[in-house]
């Protein structure tokens, strides 16, 4: 199982209260993960990432044991601790201003 972290508006949108368990097949990707949570909760649809092209929104945040892989392709394979559920994959809102 795939552990995914929300921020907490995603989470309230979601209707769901911890992480989020999705199962995936085959290699872990953010775009897999993307995927299989947005077919599980349609209502994400959009806020993740743009509808019509597939990107990630500018303040939307990817982050694989710790590290920002934000700017990384959608199609790299995770690290194994991910696709095991032993460290989760977080989606941020970026703080911006001043």
């Amino acid at each position: 199982m795939i552990r995914v972290l929300l921020p907490a508006h995603l989470r309230t949108l979601a209707g769901v209260s911890d992480e989020v368990l999705l199962e995936e097949k085959g290699e872990t990707t953010t775009k897999g993960i993307l995927d299989a949570l947005e077919t599980r909760y349609p209502v994400l649809r959009g806020t993740i990432r743009d509808p019509a092209t597939g990107k990630r929104r500018p303040l939307v945040r990817f982050f694989a044991c710790a590290e920002d892989i934000s700017h990384e392709p959608v199609e790299l394979v995770l690290p194994e601790a991910i696709a095991h559920g032993k460290e989760p994959f977080c989606i941020v809102g970026a703080m911006a201003g001043g």
